[in-house]
């Protein structure tokens, strides 16, 4: 039997990148309020490097975990998933 596949950084890791991508958002958001810049400022640049950054994880966490442990894998898979879309509808609803 393998190991959690929780335990292991590509499950974790994706999930702490998208939240500190929400946190830089909702955290700019309340410093300064919705604000229409001419360029891209530093949290912006600090999202989209985040939200970038995960995806090889994600896709290394597929394939490794998905033949191991199907149910586990999909639900982490899962809980990924929703701290994307969590993270984008933030850059989404608050720009």
């Amino acid at each position: 039997m393998p190991s959690a596949p929780i335990k292991h950084p590509t499950a974790f890791l994706p999930l702490a990148m998208s939240l500190a991508a929400l946190a830089i958002v909702l955290g700019h958001f309340f410093v300064y309020g919705i604000v229409h810049e001419a360029d891209e400022g530093t949290p912006a640049h600090l999202f989209q490097i985040l939200m970038a950054a995960q995806l090889p994880l994600i896709a290394w966490f597929a394939v490794k975990w998905l033949p191991q442990a199907r149910s586990a894998a999909l639900k982490i898979l899962a809980m990924q998933a929703m701290a994307v879309v969590a993270a984008l509808a933030s850059v989404y609803f608050l720009t």
